[in-house]
């Protein structure tokens, strides 16, 4: 009888044991194939190194991967999986405006957390929701930054816009659209474009008789480098091109510096930034996988962090997850770090957007004056 009593016991100690040492599941929706596929790789990138960073502290995370191929039906397929059959605590996700917002609504369904590290079209944190939190900037900062910083330096009057025809593209459009009529700044253009269009010559033509004094761009990596090609060859020189994020502030497009010497864009992120461990994780980065990285890496590995970390004190728990994330204040890359509800956004994070510039193939701080390190170079010089 002892005997068994001992066994029953050894048995016990060993399924709390491996109870106790169960892992945190977290759901990753990122667009792993399809044309966001390199900025998807970069937040995976993110991701495998705040992972790493996660171990090493002891916190055993299990990572389940989901391709959305950046398409909205196909990220709400994989949310419903993860969040019903794979039991995960939370979710990080996704890339494009369109996938986020459409599994936006699934995490209030399923009551699962949400951290959402990129997507930017403003309305996805101005629902209400109360399992969804955004550490990015929405698109309306990008705009504001973009357009304070280029005032800092001249007086430009007109813009002409030209963006993708998607959530996140008619966001930021809207946001210019209102700070422009705010500012008495002329819109003299409005391009909208299908994503993936193969020619903006009869636009950038249109928009070169205009002669606005800035050309505002919204396009992810693809459109972003055609777009900037196209406008050398049909000769648009504005005072400034601006790229709000997107595809504008990846070492992709600042490689060809016959496009993108000058243009200047908004960022997230800076490994230059004066933020805890921003210098650090840019050279890790790179030595890691041979490129710079960008902010899409950077929320990636904080969104990692700091859900792992919540989840992990809550046991897994998704309501205590939740708790944990409304309530909590984290410090990192990213700076600080608090999810609040202010200006009709709810679980927002308030982080100051960077404007760089890309001069000499590199993209430096220009914009705000407390983090810059170079001045801009306005108005544009020409092509190179």
């Amino acid at each position: 009888m002892n005997g068994l009593r001992i066994a029953l016991a050894v048995i016990l100690l060993a399924l709390s044991g491996a109870a106790a040492a169960a892992p945190i599941k977290i759901g990753v929706i990122l667009p792993r194939t399809g044309p966001e596929a390199p900025i998807g790789e970069e937040m995976a990138n993110g991701v495998r190194l705040a992972l790493e960073d996660l171990r090493k502290s002891g916190l055993d995370v299990e990572i389940q991967w989901e391709d959305d191929t950046g398409k909205p039906q196909i990220a709400m397929s994989a949310f419903e999986k993860l969040a019903t059959r794979d039991g995960v605590a939370g979710v990080i996700g996704s890339y494009t405006s369109a996938s986020t917002s459409a599994v936006a609504k699934l995490a209030e369904k399923y009551k699962v957390p949400l951290l959402i590290p990129i997507s930017s079209k403003d309305e996805i944190t101005m629902q209400g929701y109360g399992w969804v939190f955004r550490i990015n900037s929405p698109a309306s900062f990008y705009v504001e930054a973009l357009m304070d910083m280029v005032r800092s330096v001249g007086k430009p009057t007109s813009v002409a816009i030209i963006y993708e025809d998607t959530d996140f593209g008619n966001s930021t459009a809207r946001s210019l659209k209102a700070y422009a009529a705010k500012n008495g700044i002329a819109v003299v253009a409005e391009a909208p474009y299908a994503k993936g269009s193969p020619d903006h010559r009869s636009t950038l033509y249109k928009v070169r008789s205009l002669k606005p004094d800035l050309v505002f761009m919204v396009s992810y990596i693809a459109d972003a480098i055609l777009l900037m090609r196209q406008s050398r060859e049909v000769g648009v020189q504005p005072m400034a091109f601006l790229g709000a994020g997107g595809g504008f502030n990846l070492a992709q497009f600042a490689a060809d510096r016959s496009i993108s010497t000058h243009v200047i864009t908004s960022t997230q992120w800076s490994e230059d930034v004066r933020w805890p461990g921003a210098a650090a994780f840019g050279k890790r980065y790179r030595e890691r996988f041979g490129l710079d990285a960008s902010h899409h890496a950077a929320c990636s590995y904080e969104v990692t962090r700091i859900l792992a970390e919540t989840a992990g004190k809550a046991k897994g728990d998704r309501a205590a997850t939740r708790a944990g994330l409304k309530g909590g204040m984290w410090s990192g890359l990213l700076g600080d770090v608090k999810f609040e509800d202010f200006n009709g956004f709810t679980n927002q994070n308030r982080h100051p957007i960077l404007v760089q510039q890309i001069q000499g193939g590199r993209y430096e701080l220009v914009f705000p004056p407390a983090y810059a390190n170079k001045k801009p170079v306005f108005p544009f010089p020409g092509w190179p």
